[in-house]
Parts: structure tokens; C-alpha cells; sequence
């Protein structure tokens, strides 16, 4: 028999001395990575998002927009790797944030944003200040947030204040942690000196703000100013002193302009205190009566890029309990409201609780099909193979998380098969005591299934492995589960022929002792009694391959019913939830709260609920979802959030989508205030976007924009099952316009200038410096500005002096109410562009009949076409690219469906280039180009399986489910490969081609059903994962039905298509690889 690679891998280790050390070193290598790969939960996707913020004081929003946008954006679009840029322009303020391609590295990013500024600082217009360029990406997402809070009785002693002193020293000890990356506090501001003007007693002894600022500052002003020498001695001149405190601030005399002496505290009132900054924390918790509420403030901690986000997290909690009676007192309370290496640990060890299920599970299949030697061998090859995969995965540089662990569990059952086929054929050459030495009969059955073997798994490691290019945010997602599983599937067929026939000679029973039967077996005689009387007559074949073909029609269509949904990913069962308010433009603070309040107090009915943290006016730590939709930058009194933190997944009985369902019910009898909006944030599964359902407009004016725009966002409110609707536009911000009267300030000679620096200072605060207060003790900043209640344009406002240099009479100050006019006016409305192109969006979540977004843009679609559009045209419907011709409005679906979108593209072609790969794999091993096709032909069997399960477990097909379906591609036809290489050179002379193919049948069905179970235990295993039950379910009842049809459609193809009476080899019948 001719050995092949296989046979003289077999034939050089089966007594080889090399091969237990060849073993033992793998599972060392292994044993190596595995204690030193880094662990986190989700693969980290690196999508950098650079903002470029400016400020355009006193620019209203559209000539902001070709001032500023416009040559920012030019700028920005040249950088290499940019994917998209986007601007966001409001009054006074532009942000033009660039997205780079998936896989960028962040540093480099910024570094290149930056550097392409600088190149051309020469078209920043004159008078806008330098850009401020801030690079976030997925390190700066924090691994563990520790929120603190008073416990209920010391509430009244603790206030935002102390809270954030505490913080500020929490976040310096935390900065010793190895590994810790960005750190941040989410809550109040820190305290300050502040010299807060009353502008009745500015006006009475004629003192202007000027003159208060001048004195401050002049005071805190310390510097060196050279060198002196004294006895022999060379000193430093140190001029000048710092501030101390209030006392030093308050008895600072003025001289005013009359030449009188005040003294600060008689014209101003000097307070430590926080800054009148609008945002709040506050930890509410469930109590007995309902909700107790405390101040809280919460500090953010990630980890450095690289590094074991297990280790870091446990590290930072262990400094924290260091610090609790010590350095944070015991009347505060540490709450860890997110703890991603927890989440990340716990995964992980849930799913290698499953892989050693499933490696069990499969050695108890072998042992009661086969025989327990053969368990064993299967015992030793499987967890040989998953450390050398853990090893190779570590060299590629990827870490341990949910997908690369649930890429060995599903790849276990692959793995499994070359050891399968080889440990069943050895006990088959063995029962058939022919004479040869055991030896010799293991190297001949390796030899026999070697060259199908090989040809199976490299059929199997070219359908994954063009997945390894899936473009977009899905690629580096999915990228762990080709990688990991076709280092798997090679590294099992080399331990498969090294050392499963090494370890079979070891444990083979002495000489004379029983062995397994080498016949067909009972398995093989049911598969005769099903198959026998499908091959009688071609008639019978004919219509048993036409209902197959049939029935794998008619259950496609029920992608087409909608029965079986098409969603990129399903949601997770996460452990916290958010709520976003968003209240008008110009509301206030305690608007805000009310709201927050409001809504805490109902989603504290949920029994899930443990706690909850309110952020008003601030953001809350953002996730990654929050980095993509720039949660971060929510820092405005009418924006707010609430952190639901749920109890453990063993502790409630629902999963996180389904609380959100029910809390968005709730929520929704909420009376809310005019032109507010409330949503509920779901951590999304996999990559995140702006909003699952986008719909961005595209016209040829502002009007008409916003007026389509509207009529759209009308329309999403009429699907039911799309909730959380919003638009990008937002309402106008009112304002309070102060504007000179130029003859009454030439009137009264005052300096224009100083006018203007009266009214920021009084509205916007002026920073003095810092008060030093010594070591250990952090500075104070020293700011003189109006309090928070007397920020309101009132006559007493209006009594602010205001220096004049030509005064008729006697007076040497004026009135600033003399010389300005104040008027309420409405602000601009923000102006979206996206790639240079002006755009309005309109936003929505899914949930409920339908969840995923082909769905809610079919009903939208459908509205719009059937909608009249007045004197409106109707827009055009786009599904990807943005329109070139902007005269007449459209409508372009993006969001999840973007990335759906070129997912299933990818992935599509991925399998596209998998049945090509297979195929020329399949004719160079037999060499016939039409033998190829017929094992290709179960493959669409698969869908029968695949559809009717998602069916029956009302699951979407997802990504994870066309990974299955493409990975089934390579399973089905290894199992395919097996059976022709059998039916062809398995033949008997005299037999028949029907009782050849039936015989053929017979003798590989027990392996191909073995290696069947095997891959359908590993995917049991991980039904239960919502994200990964759609592959759990194609390989399930993918594998259930193809298997079962493949050893009967083959055959029956072979029957169809030769003369099944004819003998092959007599001069009748045509060679068997012509078929």
C-alpha cells in the first residue's frame, strides 16, 4: 500500500523514542501560554477616533461651518487610513472628528492628526484658537469604575466638595497600579477660592472688575528674577508670594479710582468652594421606603494596551480595599459599579468549563462507539491539540476571550475527527488478524485514510480561513475564530498521525486478545436497511433527491416569511443597562435631576435592579459603545444618564435584553417635559455604531433637510417595534445677547475692550492662578466670578461698573447696563456633515417583533413610498453610498445595517473562495473535475438543518450562525471525501457499483457519525451563549441533517448518474472516477 505523508509520519514516530517527548513538549508550550496569555472579555477592536475641537466664540453655527468646518475637513482628508470624517458644528464650537480603518494603531493616529495640523496652522482662520486635538480609542475605555458615596447616616457630613478631594487621592494611589492605563473622575468639579463680585457694592465705591482682577492677580504672582551674592554666598532671587487662603485674598486693598482704599472683602465675597460647574453624581439604592439618594462621584481606571485585563482589575481592587479605614474613611462606601476583568474571568472560565465538558463528553462517545483505549488516545490528542492552539494563538497575538475560547470549543469537534478516523481504522485493521504485526497494521490504516485525511482537513481549513479577511469593524471581531480553528484543524491532523497511533501501539491489548469486528457493524446494518430500498431503482432516487431538493427550497424561504430573522448579533446578557435623558436646550440642572429621579425611581421596581448612579450635566464612565457615540462629550445641564447595575447572571432569572424590554415598557408611561427624550442603552453585541437604525438625510438646503428629516422621524414612529426615536438636530438653544451701544460708549469714553472683559468676567469666571498650600495638600485654583444664583441678567447685574476715561461730570465709572443692550435671541441649529457633505440624522433602537435593522428599513421604506410628501419631493432611498447629487432630498440607511451590510458581503465571498479552495483541493486528490461536484453537493443540504433550527428556537441567523453554515462547508465535505475515497477503492470484485456504494456506506457511517457527535457536542455546549447559539445551532442541526442525508445522497448521486447493475472494471461500465 502506498503510505503517503501520513503513513511515513505514522511509520517514523510509531516507535520512536522522540515522539512522547514531542508530546510532552507540546503540552509544556501549551501549559506556558496558556498562564501567560492576557484575558479579557470581548476582542479589542482598535478603531481610533480622533477629535479636532475648536472653539468659534461669537460664530453662529452655519458661518462656523465655512470659516472653520470646511478647511478642517480638507485638512483631515488627506491623512492616510482615514475611513470618515465627521463634523459637528453648533454656535461657537466646531468638532470635526476623524475615524481611521479598523486596525489602526491609536497613538500613531493622533500622532499623524496632529502632525497634519501643524503643517497647515497657516489655514486655521485668524482670530480661532489653535484646534485641541484628543485621540480616544479602546484603552481608554475604563476596566474598573469605584463609585464613592457616604453611607445614609453620614450624608449630611459629606458633600460634593470632600467627595471629590477623596477622589483626587483615590485616583494618585490607584496611579501606582502596574498596567493601569487613562484614569478619570466622572462627578462634581474640584473645589476653588472664589472671589465672587457683588456688583451693588463694585458700583458704590466705584471699584471696577478690572482693578479686582488686576489686584488678585498681581498679588499671586511668584517668579525668579535672577541672582544675587551675599558673604561669599550665591543665592536666587525669588520675587513675589502666593495666595494662601482666604484670609490673605479678602484683606488685599484696593485703590479705587477716585483714590480711596477698599479692601477686597468689602466689594466681593471670597468662599472656598466648588465650582459652580453644572453637573452632579448622586447613588441611589434600594431601601425599605424606596430609594435613598447620596452625593457620589466615580473613579474610571483603565488598562494599558497589551496588558491582562484579569490582573490589572484584581490589582486595582486590592489598592482599593488597601485604602478602605485607611485613606478612605469608613463612612464612605466603595461601590464597584464596573469590574471587566471580573466579567472577563468569569467567561473565560465558564467556557473552559465547557471545553472540558465537551473534551469529556467526546471521550465518552468514543469509549461506548469504539472501545476505551480509543477514548484514551482521545483523551491524550484533544487537550494536546487545544495547548498547542493556545500557543500558537499567543504567537499570533491574540488573547483569551469569548471568541477565541468559543473557536476551540466549536473547533473541538473538528479537531476530534483525524483522531477519530484514525483510532476506528486501526481498530478495524486490527479485528482483521490477517497476520500482520500491529505495527505494521497501524501504519496501514493511517496509510489508508491518510490521503483523504489530508485532504479533508486542509478542505476544512480553506473554508475558515477566508474569513480571516472580513473588512470592517466585524473583521478583527471574528478574526480569533479562522485563526484559532485552522491552527487547530493543523495541528490535530499532525498529532492525529504522530501520536495516536505511538499511544493505540502502546494500550494495544496483548496477542490473541479480543478485538473490534472490522465489518460493517450494527450501524452499518441499519444504514443498508435505510439506504438498500432508496438505491433499488432510479425512480426511487430520482424522487428522493428531487424532495430533498425540494424541502431545502421550501425551508429557505422562510428567511423570505421572516420566520427566521437576519441580524448581525443578538444582545448579550450584560450585567448593566443605561438611561439617556436628553432634556431641551437650555434646561437646567435641576430639570435634569427631576428626570433622572423620576426614572431611577422606576427602574428601581425591577427586582434585578441593585443599584443605581445618576450623572447629571456629566457623563458617566463611557464603555465602548459610549467611545463610538461619544458618550464622553455629554457635559451639558440638559443631558443626563442613569447606570443601572444589575444583579449577577446566576441571581436573576432574566436576561439583561429582557429587563430592558420591560424597563423601556415602564418608562414608557413616564411624563416627561416638552421636547424631551428618554432611551435605553443595551451594551451592544460586537461592534457598536452610532444607532442601530440610522437613517441620514441628504437635500439641497437646510430647510429642506430638516423638513424631510422630520417627516422621517414621523414615519419611525409608526413602526411599533421601533422605539427610542431622536434626530440630530435637536432644538435651538436660546440666548442672551449683549450688544454695545457704540454712541453711548463714545458718549461715556469707555474703552471697548473693557467692556467686554467685564462680561466674561462676571458670566464666565476669570482664572486667577493657584493657592499653594504646601505638601500633601493639592492647590486650590483661585477664580473671580459670579455665584450660580447670580447668574441671571437683572438691574443689579446692570449696576456693574465699567471704567471711563472722559466722564462728563464728576463720575469716573459708568453702568455696564449704560452702555450695553440685553435681548433674548434663538440659537443656530447644530449642522451635521458627514465626508464633507451636509447630513441630518434620525435615530432609533429596535425592540419587540422585529430586532434587527433589514426589518425596521423595510417598514420605513415602505411608509415613505406610500407617504404624501406635500409639497415635498419624495426622497430617494439609498442603501449604501452617499448620494452625488444633492438637488433632490434622499435618504441613506446606515448605522448596524452598515456594518450587516458588509459582513454578510465579506463572508458571503469568504465562502465563495471556501467552495473554490475545496474544490480545486478535491480535484488534485482525485483528478476529475466532475467527482468534485458531486461531493459538493451536500452542502446546501446543511440549510435544511440550519433554517428549521433557528426556527424552532426563535433565534435570528446572525454572523456566528453564517460562520457555522461556512465552517459545516468544509465539516460536510471531509465527510464526503471519506465516503468516495471509500466507494472507490473499497470495491470487491464482481460487486456491483449499488453494492459497492452501499458497502461504502455502510463501513464509514459509524466515523462519519462519530465525527458528526463529536462536533455536535461541542457546539451543545455553547447554545446557551446568546451571542454564539446561532453557530451552536448551524452546527447542531446543520451537522444533524447534512450527515444524515450526505451518506444517502451520495450514493444516490453515484447511482443517478452510472449504471448502479454495472460492475466496474468490465468493459461496460466507465472508470468510477468519471463520474
Amino acid at each position: 500500500m502506498k503510505r503517503g505523508i501520513s503513513g511515513w509520519l505514522a511509520h517514523g514516530s510509531i516507535r520512536s523514542p522522540l515522539t512522547p517527548l514531542f508530546l510532552l513538549a507540546a503540552i509544556t508550550a501549551g501549559m506556558i501560554a496558556l498562564a501567560v496569555i492576557p484575558r479579557e472579555e470581548e476582542p479589542q477592536i482598535s478603531v481610533p477616533m480622533v477629535d479636532i475641537i475648536v472653539s468659534a466664540n461669537g460664530l453662529k453655527a452655519p458661518d462656523a461651518v465655512e470659516l472653520v468646518t470646511k478647511p478642517l475637513e480638507t485638512i483631515i482628508k488627506a491623512i492616510g487610513d482615514v475611513d470618515h470624517v465627521y463634523s459637528e458644528t453648533r454656535d461657537d464650537q466646531v468638532m470635526v472628528t476623524a475615524r481611521f480603518d479598523v486596525g489602526t494603531d491609536e497613538d500613531t493616529a493622533v500622532m499623524r492628526v496632529d502632525e497634519k495640523i501643524r503643517a497647515n496652522m497657516d489655514r486655521i482662520p485668524t482670530g480661532i484658537d489653535p484646534p485641541l486635538i484628543v485621540g480616544r480609542g479602546i484603552n481608554d475605555v475604563a476596566t474598573v469604575v469605584a463609585t464613592l458615596s457616604p453611607t445614609p447616616a453620614a450624608a449630611a457630613r459629606w458633600n460634593d466638595k470632600d467627595l471629590y478631594r477623596l477622589a483626587v487621592k483615590v485616583q494618585a494611589e490607584l496611579a501606582k497600579v502596574t498596567d493601569i492605563g487613562t484614569s478619570y473622575i466622572a462627578g462634581t468639579s474640584p473645589e476653588e477660592i472664589r472671589v465672587e463680585p457683588d456688583p451693588e457694592k463694585l458700583s458704590l465705591f466705584g471699584v471696577t472688575l478690572q482693578q479686582l482682577i488686576g489686584k488678585v492677580r498681581d498679588a499671586n504672582r511668584s517668579f525668579i528674577a535672577g541672582q544675587v551674592r551675599d558673604n561669599g554666598e550665591e543665592m536666587t532671587v525669588a520675587a513675589g508670594q502666593t495666595l494662601r487662603g482666604i484670609p490673605d485674598i479678602g484683606l488685599l486693598l484696593i485703590t479705587t479710582r477716585d483714590g480711596r482704599p477698599v479692601y477686597v472683602q468689602d466689594v466681593a465675597r471670597v468662599v472656598v468652594g466648588p465650582s459652580p460647574t453644572e453637573s452632579r453624581v448622586w447613588s441611589l439604592a434600594r431601601t425599605g421606603d424606596g430609594m435613598s439618594r447620596v452625593p457620589a462621584v466615580s473613579v474610571a481606571a483603565s488598562k494599558r494596551a497589551g496588558a491582562n485585563a484579569v490582573v490589572v482589575a484584581q490589582a486595582i481592587l486590592d489598592r482599593l480595599e488597601a485604602m478602605q479605614g485607611t485613606l478612605i474613611p469608613p463612612d464612605v462606601q466603595v461601590e464597584v459599579t464596573r469590574n471587566y476583568g471580573r466579567t472577563a474571568n468569569d467567561k473565560a472560565n465558564e467556557l473552559l468549563f465547557h471545553l472540558g465538558l465537551a473534551t469529556i463528553s467526546i471521550v465518552i462517545l468514543i469509549a461506548l462507539a469504539i472501545g476505551w483505549r480509543e477514548a484514551l488516545v482521545t483523551l491524550v490528542v484533544i487537550p494536546t491539540t487545544i495547548l498547542l492552539t493556545m500557543f500558537a494563538a499567543n504567537l499570533m497575538g491574540y488573547t483569551i476571550n469569548r471568541v477565541s475560547l468559543f473557536a476551540l470549543i466549536f473547533s473541538i469537534g473538528i479537531l476530534v475527527d483525524d483522531a477519530i478516523v484514525v483510532v476506528e481504522n486501526i481498530a478495524r485493521h486490527w479485528g482483521m488478524h490477517d497476520g500482520r504485526a500491529r505495527g505494521a497494521a497501524a501504519v496501514d490504516a493511517v496509510a489508508e485514510v491518510g490521503n483523504p485525511t489530508v485532504v479533508a482537513t486542509l478542505a476544512v481549513i480553506a473554508a475558515l480561513l477566508p474569513m480571516l479577511f472580513v473588512s470592517g469593524m466585524m473583521g478583527p471581531y471574528m478574526a480569533p475564530i479562522p485563526a484559532n480553528a485552522s491552527a487547530a484543524m493543523l495541528f490535530s491532523f499532525f498529532v492525529a498521525m504522530v501520536v495516536a497511533p505511538w499511544l493505540m501501539l502502546k494500550l494495544a491489548p496483548k496477542a490473541g486478545g479480543a478485538q473490534a469486528p472490522h465489518g460493517e457493524g450494527r450501524l452499518g446494518h441499519l444504514y443498508r436497511r435505510v439506504a438498500a430500498p432508496l438505491m433499488a431503482t432510479r425512480r426511487r432516487v430520482w424522487i428522493f433527491l428531487g424532495t430533498v431538493g425540494l424541502v431545502t427550497v421550501a425551508v429557505s424561504a422562510l428567511f423570505y416569511t421572516g420566520h427566521v430573522a437576519v441580524k448581525l448579533l443578538p444582545f448579550d446578557n450584560k450585567s448593566e443597562l443605561q438611561v439617556l435623558v436628553d432634556l431641551r436646550e437650555g434646561a437646567t440642572l435641576e430639570d435634569t435631576e427631576k428626570v433622572l429621579f423620576a426614572a431611577a425611581a422606576i427602574a428601581a421596581e425591577l427586582p434585578e435592579v441593585r443599584t443605581v448612579q445618576a450623572y447629571a450635566g456629566t457623563p458617566a464612565p463611557f464603555n465602548f459603545n459610549g467611545l463610538v457615540r461619544h458618550y464622553y462629550l455629554r457635559r451639558s445641564p440638559e443631558l443626563g444618564a442613569l447606570q443601572l447595575n444589575l444583579a449577577g447572571k446566576d441571581e436573576r432569572g432574566r436576561a439583561s435584553h429582557a429587563i430592558a424590554l420591560d424597563l423601556r415598557r415602564r418608562l414608557e408611561a413616564m411624563a416627561l417635559p416638552p421636547q424631551t427624550t428618554l432611551k435605553v442603552v443595551e451594551v451592544p453585541p460586537g461592534p457598536p455604531v452610532l444607532s442601530t437604525l440610522l437613517a441620514e438625510i441628504y437635500g439641497p438646503d437646510v430647510a429642506t433637510r430638516s423638513r424631510v428629516a422630520l417627516e422621517v422621524e414621523t414615519l419611525f414612529r409608526q413602526v411599533p417595534y421601533i422605539v427610542d426615536v431622536s434626530n440630530s438636530m435637536g432644538h435651538p438653544r436660546p440666548r442672551l445677547r449683549l450688544s454695545i451701544d457704540q454712541d453711548q460708549l463714545e458718549h461715556f469714553g469707555v474703552e471697548q475692550s473693557d467692556v467686554y472683559d467685564t462680561i466674561q468676567s462676571l458670566f464666565g469666571g476669570t482664572r486667577i492662578g493657584y493657592s499653594h498650600r504646601g505638601a500633601e495638600r493639592d492647590p486650590i485654583a483661585i477664580v473671580i466670578g459670579l455665584p450660580k444664583r447670580d447668574l441671571s441678567w437683572s438691574e443689579q447685574l446692570a449696576s456693574t461698573p465699567v471704567p471711563a476715561n472722559t466722564v462728563p461730570g464728576t463720575k469716573t465709572v459708568v453702568e455696564l447696563g449704560q452702555v450695553v443692550h440685553a435681548r433674548r435671541e434663538m440659537g443656530s441649529s447644530v449642522l451635521f456633515r458627514r465626508d464633507a457633505v451636509f447630513t441630518n440624522m434620525v435615530m432609533a433602537e429596535l425592540a419587540g417583533a422585529y430586532e434587527a435593522p433589514i426589518y425596521g428599513m423595510l417598514a420605513v421604506n415602505d411608509l415613505i413610498d406610500r407617504h404624501d410628501w406635500g409639497d415635498l419631493p419624495k426622497p430617494d432611498i439609498r442603501l449604501r453610498g452617499q448620494p452625488l447629487d444633492e438637488s433632490t432630498p434622499s435618504v441613506l440607511w446606515d448605522g448596524e445595517w452598515e456594518i450587516t451590510y458588509v459582513t454578510f458581503r465579506d463572508m458571503g465571498a469568504a465562502f465563495a473562495v471556501a467552495i473554490l479552495g475545496i474544490y480545486i483541493l478535491v480535484v488534485a486528490q482525485f483528478r476529475s473535475f466532475k467527482l468534485p461536484l458531486v461531493i459538493l453537493t451536500p452542502i446546501p443540504l446543511t440549510l435544511i438543518g440550519i433554517v428549521l433550527g433557528h426556527w424552532l428556537f426563535a433565534a435570528p441567523f446572525t454572523a456566528t450562525s453564517m460562520i457555522g453554515f461556512i465552517a459545516l462547508a468544509g465539516i460536510i465535505v471531509r465527510n464526503s471525501i471519506l465516503l468516495v475515497d471509500f466507494i472507490r477503492h473499497g470495491a470487491k470484485p464482481g460487486d456491483t457499483l449499488r453494492e459497492i456504494v452501499l458497502h461504502a456506506g455502510a463501513v464509514r457511517f459509524k466515523p462519519i457519525l462519530l465525527t458528526a457527535l463529536a462536533a455536535m457536542i461541542g457546539a451543545a455546549t455553547i447554545l446557551s451563549d446568546p451571542i454564539f447559539q446561532g453557530l451552536a445551532i448551524s452546527l447542531l442541526f446543520g451537522l444533524a441533517s447534512s450527515t444524515l442525508l450526505t451518506v444517502l445522497v451520495v450514493p444516490a448521486i453515484y447511482v443517478v448518474l452510472r449504471d448502479p447493475d454495472a460492475v466496474p472494471g468490465e468493459p461496460r461500465a466507465a472508470p468510477a472516477d468519471e463520474a
